[in-house]
């Protein structure tokens, strides 16, 4: 019961995991008009009303975590 209980549990741990993806980058603009930035490899995020943009300027790295399923931008940090 517990070795069943114990993968049940790693198991879940590991499904949830793969529902985000974290990109690293550097901001090549952003644009407040229409709350979307762009990094260095092309790619355009939207970012939702409940991150701040405000303080994300180009040439700065940050790490930009997506859910897989839906490609919505979940969380904006700076990249260490």
């Amino acid at each position: 019961m517990n070795k069943f209980l114990a993968t049940t549990v790693a198991s879940l741990a590991f499904i949830g995991a793969a529902y985000a993806a974290d990109i690293e980058g550097t901001v090549q603009s952003v644009d407040p008009a229409t709350r979307s930035i762009t990094l260095d490899d092309g790619k355009i995020y939207v970012v939702p009303e409940s991150i701040k943009v405000d303080g994300l300027a180009a040439g700065a790295k940050v790490k930009v975590t997506v859910d897989d399923t839906t490609g919505a931008v979940t969380a904006i940090e700076k990249a260490s």
